[in-house]
């Protein structure tokens, strides 16, 4: 099996479903309110996981209830949390608005997760070992920084989800085998809207790119091939949180599996399609049988 190490985030998500989302200095009544545990980096350790690969979460949560659910729920996915640190404060929590659309805004209070802006003894080693690495920013950059060198200095595949969109160091960016933005943070990080011009431009940077494009699917760009792009599922969206962590973690399984890039992308745009007709982030995310079921070459 794949052995997928995550140093990132681990949230509550707060999830508040309405009709139509709030505009400024509205008030509007939701339905329904959900606890579902989130976070960018657990979201994608889970779904990784649940693809079938074996994986290790490097974090932190805080030591109080949400807390210990954060912990319950990766460990019942199948994710080890030997490297998940307890410290003292509240967890993180994300903050969701979705509407009937299937689409959301969000505020994330950092919370524990603000505490890892280094690696501790041991993490070294569960990086060496893995066979890639899933980096986000939703922890501090000097973490997310000392993770992708490590793994690059053990040969280990770096796949870096660059949001919330930010400045990235060029040290990071030389640390990072696979980018994969999705169109708003490609444009971001580029200021070109197209993205076929963002990943042209994401390639002096780093040597792939894969950007995902919601329901018109993805595309991949690298130095030494034409562009490929390839298409999504066609599903109506109930919750489209974490679908963008469903598809990588979904890719770095197909990935370590050694499948074509073509394959890996439309497997991954199976799970994450699966992921939108449910509601919440890890809660809706499909097992590998969902996956195998639902693919089609």
């Amino acid at each position: 099996m794949t052995h997928i190490a995550v140093l990132g985030s681990t949230n509550m998500d707060l999830v508040t479903y309405v009709d139509k989302a709030p505009r400024r200095g509205e008030t509007v009544t939701g339905r329904e309110f959900r606890t579902i545990p989130g976070g960018k980096g657990a979201n994608q350790a889970i779904a990784a996981a649940r693809a079938g690969a074996t994986v290790s979460m490097i974090g932190a949560v805080g030591n109080d209830g949400f807390g210990a659910r954060l912990r319950s729920t990766l460990e019942h996915s199948g994710v080890t949390t030997d490297h998940l640190r307890t410290v003292e404060g509240p967890s993180g929590t994300a903050h969701i608005v979705v509407d009937d659309a299937g689409g959301n805004a969000i505020v994330v209070i950092p919370g524990a997760n603000g505490t890892v802006d280094h690696l501790v003894p041991g993490d070294e080693g569960l990086i060496a070992s893995a066979d890639a690495l899933l980096l986000q920013l939703e922890i501090p950059l000097a973490a997310v920084l000392a993770g992708a060198q490590t793994a690059r200095a053990h040969g280990v595949r770096t796949i870096l989800t660059p949001a919330p969109a930010q400045p990235l160091p060029p040290e990071l960016l030389a640390a990072t085998d696979l980018l994969v933005p999705n169109e708003h943070e490609a444009a971001t990080l580029t200021g070109r809207s197209d993205p076929f011009a963002a990943g042209a431009a994401l390639l002096d940077r780093v040597p792939r790119v894969v950007i995902t494009l919601g329901a018109a699917g993805s595309v991949y760009l690298t130095r030494d091939a034409e562009p490929l792009a390839v298409p999504a599922p066609h599903v109506t969206a109930v919750d489209s949180t974490g679908a963008g962590d469903t598809y990588v973690g979904a890719l770095a399984v197909a990935l370590g599996e050694e499948r074509p890039i073509r394959e890996a992308m439309a497997w991954a745009a199976t799970a994450a399609a699966l992921s939108v007709q449910r509601e919440g982030a890890s809660a809706s995310m499909p097992y590998r049988s969902e996956i195998e079921a639902g693919y089609t070459s």
